[in-house]
């Protein structure tokens, strides 16, 4: 497949620049571009071992909000106790 991308002329100096400075030419740059953002999975898709582990533990939304606001208050405590 070839596609035709429309670029404003800084963008594609920009993208010869990123290119020239990866010693790549600017279809090889923008491919592995295209190619790395088509790959890379999704929040969701991150997100998904840590639901199913919460819901699995049974945690609610209210449980974790509480995990997250104890932790991050034990850590603000141990700055605080660190610039002491």
């Amino acid at each position: 497949m070839t596609i035709e991308i429309p670029l404003a002329p800084e963008e594609e100096a920009k993208l010869r620049e990123k290119a020239a400075a990866e010693h790549t030419d600017i279809v090889t740059f923008a491919r592995e571009a295209v190619l790395h953002k088509i790959n890379r999975p999704s929040l969701d898709e991150l997100l998904a071992p840590i639901h199913a582990a919460t819901e699995r533990a049974g945690l609610t939304e209210e449980d974790i909000d509480e995990l997250v606001e104890r932790g991050r208050d034990a850590y603000w405590r141990e700055q605080q106790a660190k610039t002491r």
